[in-house]
């Protein structure tokens, strides 16, 4: 089997099982991978993560500009700028629309910096400083633009009212990051208010020295 049609198998995979576990519901959320040649397969617009086919999977150039399948998802522009930002890290990209992330990019005292706090080992090594973003319209051009400003210094983020984004060197890392990302947020959410006793700086330091996770900004 050749490399695009496994990915365009793991994709459907994946993505599967990310909806079937309410991760993303309706027809929300999207996905994309870069082949070893450069282009891209990307999930279609309006498509449901339930229900994809291989086949039309969108199938576009190193640009992003469809050559085959169905028009690809809107938010094009978003991952897009990863791959620009953050170079050969990245091979994937997953956007969701998870209810836990979502829920905590609306709280007023959520730190825009880094809203997740270090609750857990591994939302510190999978997913280093998580940035909160504001509210682009769906589809904006500006979404890119704003993760261009980080400067390829985030591997995720969440756009206020709308969902995470994540970068991973391949799906799969992508896939386990964002689920990292949403476990995170429910636990934040669950222990709000109880005084919950995160990672100190020192631990903090151990796992980034460990793991060679991005930290700084």
């Amino acid at each position: 089997m050749s490399e695009e049609a496994k990915t365009r198998e793991q994709i459907c995979v994946l993505a599967k099982s990310l909806f079937d576990r309410g991760l993303t519901a309706g027809s929300t959320g999207n996905i994309s991978v870069r082949l070893s040649d450069g282009r891209f397969i990307i999930t279609p617009t309006g498509s449901s993560f339930g229900r994809l086919d291989p086949a039309r999977l969108s199938l576009c150039d190193a640009n992003m500009n469809l050559l085959q399948g169905d028009a690809p998802t809107i938010e094009v522009p978003l991952h897009s700028a990863f791959y620009e930002t953050r170079g050969a890290t990245t091979g994937a990209v997953v956007h969701l629309h998870s209810c836990h992330s979502v829920a905590l990019s609306m709280l007023p005292d959520t730190d825009p910096d880094n809203m997740l706090p270090p609750i857990t080992a591994y939302r510190v090594i999978r997913l280093g400083k998580v940035k909160l973003l504001p509210f682009f319209l769906p589809g904006d051009a500006a979404m890119g633009n704003a993760i261009r400003g980080l400067a390829g210094k985030r591997s995720a983020v969440v756009l206020a009212n709308h969902g995470p984004v994540v970068a991973g060197k391949d799906l799969e890392a992508a896939v386990y990051s964002v689920e990292e990302l949403e476990e995170s947020a429910k636990l934040t959410l669950m222990t709000r208010g109880m005084n919950p006793v995160f990672l100190n700086d020192s631990q903090i330091n151990g796992l980034v020295t460990k793991f060679d996770v991005q930290w700084d900004d």
